[in-house]
């Protein structure tokens, strides 16, 4: 299962969005407490079509998607020089698919701010630095062994001018998520597991009364900075919605708008994760059961069928597609979407779309 791992500076309020995400109910401190080992959770993705889906089928079991979240320890300044938990920490970062970086807004004078100010802006580029540096010194490290080999063969050459070419970048200061790198060259980098090549999402954790922009220190640097960036930022009321996550979901409703604030984090934070992890989702519908399945975004239908089960990807025969809101525009109904060509039969290389409900046909 592929994950998000959450990261930031130290008391920036990871564990909190962590249960704010998972409901998990993790231990939250009001000090750096030097744990190394991450909390870990599987959360269901929330998915207003699937929740359709059951309440038209009425099925003994529903089963969404899930992703799963990993809560690491905060990076410190200099961690990359071996300040905090270092370097052995950036090594638990490696492991996540994605990243959702936690930034700082709130103000509590029993939770100073290891850098003694707040400003967002400023909190995402000490962070991103870290990793930058993290990976200009894997970068350097294989660029040494390379130019020390007597003699190199074609795929040395390539593998020493694609890594210089990202050590150019990372001098630069630019994450290596900001390159573009064909096909190959990714396949080619991967092995290196580079931190700043992972998909970021920017999770802005704010206190209950800062609903409007005005009232977020340095509001405006940071927007200026996602836009030039091209990340997406979600806000967080993180202690507010870490409170409401014991609620149901209609008195989470009416306390947030009794705290004015008009949408909550979680559900946006969770979905924009499921997104950047380039997953999506597609269904499977009757009586006994309607899921929502997990795969990556360009899986064919053969590949959907083998999420399914084994099985049904080596006996594939064909794939019975429609797709949600043209299922949802008629009624739910299977046999007006078929009238209307909307009820297609597909082979194995059609490529699914978020959104898909399908049924295989195979033979084993």
């Amino acid at each position: 299962m592929l994950s998000c791992g959450i990261i930031g500076l130290p008391l920036c309020g990871k564990t909190t969005i962590f249960n704010v995400i998972t409901k998990a109910g993790a231990e939250v401190k009001p000090y750096a407490s030097g744990r190394v080992d991450p909390n870990r959770a599987i959360v269901p993705v929330p998915d207003k079509r699937l929740d359709r889906l059951a309440k038209v089928f009425d099925p003994r079991r529903v089963v969404p998607a899930t992703v799963e979240f990993v809560d690491l320890a905060g990076i410190a300044r200099d961690a990359s020089k071996g300040a905090g938990l270092g370097v052995s920490f950036l090594s638990f970062v490696e492991k996540s698919d994605a990243l959702i970086h936690v930034l700082r807004a709130f103000r509590d004078p029993n939770v100073p701010h290891p850098e003694g100010r707040i400003d967002p802006a400023e909190d995402w580029e000490i962070v991103e630095m870290e990793l930058i540096l993290r990976d200009l010194s894997a970068c350097e490290s294989r660029i040494k062994g390379l130019r020390g080999k007597k003699r190199l063969q074609p795929e040395d050459e390539s593998e020493l001018a694609l890594l210089e070419r990202c050590r150019a970048h990372l001098l630069e200061g630019h994450p290596l998520r900001e390159e573009s790198f064909a096909p190959e060259e990714e396949k080619r980098l991967k092995g290196f597991s580079f931190l700043t090549s992972k998909p970021e999402l920017l999770a802005l954790n704010l206190d209950e009364d800062q609903a409007k922009d005005d009232l977020i220190p340095g509001c405006d640097r940071l927007y200026e900075l996602t836009s030039r960036r091209g990340l997406e930022l979600v806000k967080v009321y993180g202690r507010l919605e870490m409170e409401m996550a014991e609620l149901s979901p209609e008195e989470e409703s009416e306390f947030a708008k009794s705290a004015g604030i008009e949408e909550l984090g979680r559900e946006r934070l969770i979905r924009s994760a499921y997104r950047i992890l380039r997953l999506i989702s597609f269904f499977t519908v009757g009586k006994d059961e309607v899921r929502a399945w997990t795969i990556r975004d360009g899986s064919t239908a053969v590949e959907a069928a083998g999420a399914i089960h084994t099985d049904m990807a080596k006996g594939f025969i064909r794939a019975e597609v429609v797709h949600y809101e043209d299922f949802a525009a008629h009624d739910f109904s299977k046999q007006r979407c078929r009238e209307k060509g909307l009820l297609r039969l597909e082979g194995r290389d059609y490529v699914i779309r978020d959104g898909d409900i399908i049924e295989i046909r195979f033979n084993v």
